[in-house]
């Protein structure tokens, strides 16, 4: 029995001298920051490029073909229960709404 809570104990102690020695903090030498605005200032207008023609066209498709997707599977849902689901079709049509009018103001929130 003494052996066992040796072995708890030991191995905890371990455990808390490697946490001691790998939780050092590190300190950055220089203004962050700037270089941090300096990099986004330079790349924001291909960021924003790229963006603006390729992710947010291929949201927007991918979220059409699921909004109609869903819209053709309530409607057969519908002829067979007698009863429209509208919850999923909002969402995926307020989704759709939200990336496709995006480019024109998450620039400058961001």
């Amino acid at each position: 029995m003494k052996k066992k809570h040796l072995r708890i104990i030991l191995s905890i102690a371990i455990c808390l001298a490697v946490i001691a020695v790998l939780s050092v903090t590190a300190f950055a030498a220089g203004d962050v920051s700037g270089a941090i605005e300096n990099t986004w200032n330079s790349a924001k207008s291909q960021v924003q490029t790229v963006v603006n023609n390729v992710v947010f066209p291929v949201i927007d498709m991918i979220l059409a073909i699921l909004f109609f997707v869903k819209v053709g599977t309530s409607y057969f849902e519908y002829r067979k229960h007698g009863q429209f689901e509208f919850a999923a079709p909002c969402i995926l049509f307020a989704c759709l709404i939200f990336t496709l009018t995006a480019p024109l103001y998450i620039w400058s929130i961001l």
